[in-house]
């Protein structure tokens, strides 16, 4: 028995491991504004995979955490992740490009 249940946990964490790779590759952008009193950030950013966007562009996003925003502003390189969170674009993660 517990074979049959070490192998099924095998199964599941290899079936799960590419998601939380493609999860944890974070986009590359530069801060073209900030708008922290509506808590948006608009990012010139190249693909995003998840989103199915094949080319660059800019966006304007919400920030999931409004405060994150302090941490950078405009013109800085940036990496960062975004979620569709209630049909918006949202940067879930955002730290300054090394």
């Amino acid at each position: 028995m517990k074979t049959k249940t070490a192998l099924v946990s095998i199964v599941v964490a290899a079936l799960l491991l590419p998601r939380a790779v493609l999860a944890q590759a974070l986009i590359d952008g530069q801060v073209t504004k900030i708008d922290g009193s509506a808590g948006k950030i608009t990012i010139k950013h190249g693909p995003i995979k998840k989103f199915d966007m094949d080319d660059g562009m800019t966006m304007v996003f919400r920030a999931q955490d409004p405060a994150m925003l302090k941490a950078v502003k405009a013109g800085d390189k940036i990496k960062f992740d975004a979620d569709k969170i209630n049909g918006q674009f949202t940067v879930t993660k955002i730290e300054k490009a090394k």
